[in-house]
């Protein structure tokens, strides 16, 4: 139990920050305009990913998907800002 609940905090952090930060991205209009909203959806965001968390069947798989996840979402912040696609 205590795996994943680490599972849920610590890359559910990372995979939350992605997800946020891919989608006030994606938004018309400078990021500055959604920092607000971002941080209040990043909260939503990563309370659902720990509730989540509980259902993998145990610790290591959470931690095996959790930390791909995140990594894919934190890699496709670098790449699209390699891209210079988002500043």
């Amino acid at each position: 139990m205590w795996a994943r609940a680490f599972a849920g905090i610590v890359p559910g952090f990372l995979l939350s920050a992605g997800l946020v930060g891919l989608f006030t991205w994606a938004l018309p209009g400078p990021w500055q305009g959604t920092i607000v909203a971002g941080v209040i959806a990043f909260f939503v965001v990563w309370i659902a990913v720990m509730g989540a968390s509980f259902q993998f069947a145990n610790g290591k798989r959470a931690w095996a998907w959790l930390g791909s996840l995140a990594v894919v979402s934190l890699g496709a912040l670098w790449l699209l800002q390699w891209l210079r696609w988002i500043e």
